[in-house]
């Protein structure tokens, strides 16, 4: 089990995204790494060395309005999927969370949809953006595990990940990976 709240930081100007995430003693607990392909491939290794590869996140497509991303260990065992939903999402972040059957377990979604639609207008505002921080809740079965916050920060994306309910070891290494293929999804809406 991760020592939280996690931190998890990006650099926005980045050509491929690359998330640190970090405990809350500061140790890199997850080093995650886009490949540039012509579907969305994730890598996340257990440091920023890239020795020792965890999980690696794959799109079931390359376009479509809802696409499934799997999380696979590095021994290619399923682990899950996060579904991005397609005009839904469009209002509202909402991304069901999938066991290894392909069964819907949880969702993240936003804990507020106006604080997001006034991040998307105000976030590249000169100090007024900064200070509109979406939050966003992850569900498993019914309960609040997670509370992922974005935090302000200048030429980098900054997230916190709060533990709000009990977290099995199982159940965690299907949301972190779901979690950062969220912030990463999410990124590129604003």
């Amino acid at each position: 089990m991760l020592n939280y709240p996690l931190d998890l930081r990006f650099k926005i100007l980045a050509a491929l995204p690359q998330v640190k995430v970090s405990d809350a003693a500061g140790q890199v607990v997850m080093y995650v790494r886009e490949k540039l392909a012509l579907k969305t491939a994730v890598r996340v290794f257990a440091d920023e060395s890239q020795q020792h590869q965890l999980y690696s996140i794959t799109a079931d497509k390359v376009i479509g309005l809802t696409i499934t991303y799997n999380i696979i260990t590095a021994m290619g065992g399923p682990v899950g999927a996060v579904r991005r939903l397609g005009m839904k999402a469009i209002w509202k972040a909402t991304y069901p969370i999938l066991d290894a059957t392909g069964a819907e377990v949880g969702v993240i979604h936003e804990e507020n949809p106006w604080i997001k639609v006034l991040d998307g207008l105000l976030s590249d505002v000169p100090l007024i953006g900064m200070y509109i921080n979406p939050a966003y809740l992850v569900e498993l079965r019914g309960q609040t595990v997670l509370r992922i916050q974005k935090k302000p920060a200048v030429m980098e994306g900054k997230f916190a990940v709060e533990q709000k309910g009990p977290l099995s070891e199982t159940d965690e290494r299907l949301v972190l990976p779901a979690i950062i293929m969220f912030i990463m999804l999410e990124r590129s809406r604003g």
